[in-house]
């Protein structure tokens, strides 16, 4: 893995993430805070689980402390949960901007709520961060299903096929 497979990557999950933020837009209320006893409840509590993750991987990686409130409890719509992501997108693309290619290597002490204490490259952070929220925008494509409601493509290829576009 390069820098510049990091930032596509970065890209992709930037790309799928807005695919699902339009997705929800139009949903009502009552459907987007919905508990549909999923993981994080429904779509409102998986989303700000991916947002949270995501802001909690950055914030570990300029070595700031974690995000004030865990798994995004303190976003309450989607304009909210929309406004933190791209706050932290803008964020995370200037970090990787000035990120270099000898610091994929480099690792970091990880201490997760859970306990313990893990060493990681950046370039393992890197890869996990993006299967995280991957793996979260699966359950919300799972659970707009459930509702009726046609889910956005979000996959690597349609990134890729998109792109080229």
């Amino acid at each position: 893995m390069d820098v510049a497979e990091v930032r596509e990557l970065f890209a992709y999950n930037a790309w799928a993430n807005r695919q699902c933020f339009a997705a929800l837009e139009p949903l009502p209320a009552e459907s987007y805070f919905r508990d549909l006893k999923s993981s994080h409840g429904g779509i409102h509590g998986t989303l700000c689980h991916i947002v949270w993750a995501e802001h909690l991987w950055l914030s570990r990686w300029l070595g700031r402390p974690n995000p004030a409130v865990s798994q995004g409890k303190d976003l309450t719509t989607l304009a909210a949960a929309r406004a933190r992501w791209e706050a932290i997108e803008a964020e995370r693309l200037a970090f990787l901007a000035g990120f270099g290619e000898g610091r994929l290597l480099e690792t970091l002490a990880v201490r997760p709520s859970t306990g313990g204490e893990y060493r990681h490259t950046f370039h393992q952070m890197f890869r996990h961060a993006v299967d995280h929220s991957t793996y979260h925008r699966g359950q919300l494509v799972t659970l707009l299903r459930q509702l009726g409601v046609r889910p956005p493509s979000t996959g690597l290829i349609v990134f890729y096929r998109h792109a080229t576009t």
